[in-house]
């Protein structure tokens, strides 16, 4: 088994685990009365992702990896399991809020309010530049840089909505 199969599998693992956990977590937060928000664009991100990922195994299978941005790509790793653990019941794909529940400042968020996007946009880009796949890369940021603009618009709403404080407060 080559480096970039390996590689392909271990991310395409990771992503469905998350699946999981996030699917548990959404049931889990919807049973305590959580809100959500935003479920008409959430297909669009799913199929943005899948997407993706199906076209990495297409494209990417076989070709070598460059061991710089394969590095990076397992940095971003580091603060995708960052995000999930400072959230932990309440991390999901999802925009799901808890209304009167306060918002995490821990962790990543103590740095920006939105460190989870942050690292899927790193990561759009930078696992097909390990691949070599520069149009790949451009490509499907601009499409999530899309994506993201619907996402963070309807979040901030949401937690607006969900904390009373102004979305530009939010954002800060």
């Amino acid at each position: 088994m080559t480096l970039s199969l390996i590689v392909l599998a271990l991310v395409t693992l990771q992503r469905l685990g998350e699946l999981i956990v996030a699917n548990r977590n959404t049931r889990r937060l919807l049973a305590r009365g959580g809100v959500e928000s935003g479920a008409g664009h959430y297909p669009f991100i799913v199929l943005l992702h899948a997407a993706w990922l199906a076209g990495l195994w297409i494209l990417a299978w076989n070709r070598p990896i460059q061991p710089l941005f394969l590095a990076a790509f397992i940095v971003l790793q580091v603060g995708r399991v960052w995000v999930i653990a400072t959230l932990g019941e309440r991390w999901t794909t999802r925009v799901i809020t808890l209304p009167g529940a306060p918002l995490i400042r821990g962790g990543p968020y103590r740095f920006t309010s939105h460190p989870n996007y942050l690292v899927v946009a790193g990561e759009i880009a930078i696992l097909p530049l390990a691949f070599g796949l520069w149009g790949y890369a451009a490509l499907f940021s601009a499409l999530n840089a899309i994506m993201m603009w619907v996402r963070l618009r309807s979040e901030s709403q949401a937690l607006a909505s969900a904390t009373g404080a102004p979305p530009e407060r939010l954002t800060n």
